[in-house]
């Protein structure tokens, strides 16, 4: 399984928390984190985060 990040290109419109099947996404103080216990590696936040700021490394 890729490691996901959100950067700082993020602007936290929440498309990919609510498009995520497992809830791995979650905020914080505004900040958007990838909670890769429930992360299954789908890429569907990839897919739908319109500024492309969720990437894998």
């Amino acid at each position: 399984m890729a490691y996901k990040i959100i950067a700082d290109k993020c602007e936290d419109c929440g498309t990919c928390i609510d498009e995520c099947p497992n809830d791995a996404i979650v905020e914080n103080d505004g900040v958007y984190t990838i909670d890769m216990e429930k992360c299954e590696d789908c890429g569907t936040c990839i897919d739908v985060c319109p500024n492309d700021a969720i990437i894998e490394e």
